[in-house]
C-alpha cells in the first residue's frame, strides 16, 4: 500500500511492505500486541524509527501441539513501514511474551531495527 504525503511542499511516498510469501496471513487483526518502542526518536540510516511492535497471530490450533503462532515485527518509520516473519510455529501459550522477553535481553531489538531498515531500504531503491 502507498500513501502520498505533503510536507513542505515535498511528496513523499509513504511504503507499507509486507515481507511474507503469504500476505494475507496478516490480513487481519492481531490476537496480540507487544509494543516494544513507541518514542519515534531514534534514528537509524537516516531513518527516524517511530514504532516498533511484535504481533501474535494464532492461525490454528492443535489438540496435542497447541495454537500455531506467527509472530511478525512491526517497524514504523519516516519513511514507511515494514511488518515481517520473526518466528511462527507450536511455541506454547505464551509464546509472544517469551518472543519479547528475549528480544529485549539479548540486543535483539537493535537487530530487528536493522533488518528492518534494510528492507524499506531495498523497497525504496526500487
Amino acid at each position: 500500500m502507498h500513501r502520498f504525503l505533503m510536507w513542505e511542499s515535498i511528496i513523499y511516498l509513504e511504503m507499507k511492505i509486507i515481507d511474507l510469501h503469504d500476505p494475507n496471513r496478516v490480513n487481519r487483526k492481531p490476537d496480540q500486541i507487544e509494543i516494544l518502542f513507541n518514542s519515534g526518536d531514534f534514528e537509524e540510516q537516516g531513518f527516524l524509527v517511530k514504532h516498533v511492535e511484535l504481533r501474535l497471530y494464532v492461525e490454528k490450533i492443535d489438540e496435542k501441539l497447541g495454537p500455531f503462532s506467527l509472530i511478525t515485527s512491526f517497524v514504523e518509520t519516516d519513511r514507511g513501514s515494514v511488518e515481517m516473519i520473526y518466528d511462527e510455529g507450536f511455541r506454547g501459550k505464551d509464546s509472544l511474551n517469551r518472543a519479547v522477553q528475549f528480544l529485549v535481553s539479548n540486543l535483539g531489538l537493535s537487530a530487528l531495527i536493522l533488518r528492518s531498515i534494510i528492507t524499506l531500504k531495498g523497497h525504496l531503491a526500487e
